[in-house]
């Protein structure tokens, strides 16, 4: 299958196209909540991969409980382990799981489940596309898709992911200036001992060519030879990029793509203020489980050296287990200020509201460390250390989306201040739990998280320095990729460091340097090709991840 649609990573397309997808999405719902049939898919049926109309005069038959159609795979299944099914049960079993499930399952579009689109034996590539297309239409207040999240992958890829840190690639977060050319293709962030660390590839570098392909070329063939270098799909392959560093000196190098182990909490490192007070700067970049064990080996050596105010970089840090957020809260938080309150309360679809009015819907600040295994149990209860804080400040940009949001949210639902430095984040305050069939993980969102107030309304992301409910206090300040993260003089971290001292903000910075929310667009006429840059979906989520 094409990766770029199982893994949504970013990816260049030919901008009339994305654009019609992307303006096809309005409007609030597309079905009621009756009970979806099988059918042929006839206009106003109420098809399995219909809205949910009811009998409609469709003489199909209901569709049953996903249960019915689970784990019976079609022949063509390369992830199966039996294809003693087909690949209507396939797509039978997510239609059912979205009727079940989905938080919006009344605005499910009606589409015709046998179409060419979701046929065929290229067996991923149609599950991939029904999955896609059952999402709801609706957008939110800015004009953006409301479910831009819900997302399905291999259970093999995501195991690896989500417990492991474990990733195909180079080691290498991009980020660009422009949608269209000049697009200014940049190294965000280098995995410490991944093959690009090792060849030398650093932030901030800026991309020339990849595989002959200028990183501004403008048509097919181009564009499909820079994605198929940027996000390469095949373990042992290799690449040539032509890159020029902040130095100004021009590199050209070879990169062999390989499984890539993700440090969740790179750095840690404590500042000394002009005024003598310790700071605490934390880069944090995943909610995966070995995030877990760095985080409090992080509080506790802040706590030791006896920090009074904490920076969380959390610019590229797109989610992931919930129940790592909640820890970190409290680790900033302490007793006093979480005790007795909700880190988060999940809202389920309008079948599910006895889940929803469950005590097992709120998630608590978890003040005890688990140390999750793989196969989903706590291995150390130890109580966690907390530095007591009044205060956070957090480093965020568009990528900062999810677990991370639920962090700020959380935070401020229990009076604690959180200061705001970079760009408006994601907005995404919903989740989803990883269900399972076939040997693909499917991920459509399930609920909307509330902090302790009941607020979860920000969709559209926090805004520093906006007005509103979603307005956070703080500084809007591009991503500076002339300086390492870490560095005090690196545009964000400096302005965090500027606010604490004297509450004021630096100087508006150069647009468009940070990351962009990139919708494709028309720019440049109907056959400019644009960059669509998305946060790779499996890195961008709000996990339920079960801690007992």
């Amino acid at each position: 299958m094409n990766r770029s649609a199982m893994w949504r990573v970013t990816r260049l397309a030919v901008a009339g196209a994305v654009g019609a997808m992307l303006l096809s999405a309005c409007g609030g719902g597309g079905g009621s909540s009756g009970t979806p049939v099988v059918g042929s898919g006839e206009t106003g049926g109420g098809t399995v991969g219909g809205g949910g109309t009811g009998n409609g005069g469709n003489t199909g038959a209901v569709l049953q409980p996903s249960a019915a159609y689970a784990q019976q795979c079609a022949p063509g299944n390369p992830e199966a382990s039996q294809r003693s099914g087909s690949l209507a049960t396939e797509k039978n079993w997510i239609r059912a799981y979205f009727d079940e499930a989905y938080l919006w399952r009344e605005d499910v579009p009606s589409i015709d489940a046998s179409a060419p689109r979701y046929s065929g034996s290229d067996v991923e590539t149609a599950l991939d596309n029904y999955f896609d297309d059952l999402r709801s239409p609706a957008t939110t207040a800015s004009g953006k898709r409301k479910d831009q999240f819900s997302f399905m992958m291999s259970t093999r890829e995501w195991n690896a992911l989500s417990q492991g840190g474990v990733e195909l690639g180079y080691g290498i977060e991009w980020r660009m200036k422009s949608a269209t050319p000049p697009r200014g293709l940049r190294v965000a962030f280098v995995e410490p001992g991944s093959a690009a660390d090792r060849a030398g590839v650093r932030r901030g570098d800026t991309l020339v060519s990849a595989d002959g392909a200028a990183a501004d070329v403008n048509d097919a063939a181009g564009v499909k030879t820079l994605n198929g270098a940027l996000f390469p799909d095949t373990a042992g392959a290799s690449h040539r990029f032509v890159l020029t560093a902040n130095s100004g000196v021009s590199r050209d190098l070879t990169l062999v793509a390989a499984n890539v182990t993700k440090t969740p909490v790179p750095t840690r490192q404590v500042l000394t203020a002009a005024d003598g007070g310790k700071v605490g700067y934390l880069v944090f970049n995943d909610h995966i489980l070995p995030a877990e064990a760095q985080l409090i080996a992080a509080m506790q050596d802040f706590r030791g050296q006896g920090v009074s105010d904490l920076i969380v970089d959390l610019r590229y840090n797109g989610g992931g287990y919930l129940f790592i957020a909640s820890e970190l809260a409290y680790m900033i938080a302490g007793s006093a200020a979480t005790s007795g309150k909700t880190f988060e309360h999940l809202r389920y679809n309008s079948r599910r509201s006895a889940e929803t009015n469950s005590e097992g819907s709120k998630t608590p600040f978890y003040d005890q460390s688990c140390l999750m295994t793989a196969d989903g149990r706590c291995s150390s209860r130890q109580p966690l250390p907390a530095l007591n804080l009044r205060r956070v400040f957090v480093l965020a940009q568009s990528g900062t989306c999810s677990a991370s949001e639920a962090l700020i949210n959380s935070l401020r639902g229990v009076d604690v201040e959180v200061v705001l430095v970079g760009g408006t984040t994601c907005g995404k305050p919903y989740g989803f739990t990883a269900k399972d069939n076939c040997g693909y993980s499917y991920f459509p969102i399930e609920f909307v998280g509330v902090n302790n107030k009941g607020f979860g309304d920000y969709a559209d992301g926090f805004v520093p320095a906006g007005s509103g409910a979603t307005g956070v206090k703080g500084c809007a300040v591009a991503d500076d990729f002339e300086h390492a993260l870490g560095d005090a003089n690196e545009a964000m971290l400096a302005a965090a460091l500027q606010y604490r001292a004297n509450g004021s903000c630096p100087a508006a910075s150069a647009s468009g340097t940070g990351l962009a929310r990139a919708t494709a667009t028309r720019a440049g006429g109907e056959d400019a090709v644009a960059l669509q840059f998305k946060k790779l979906a499996a890195r961008s989520n709000r996990i339920l991840g079960g801690r007992p």
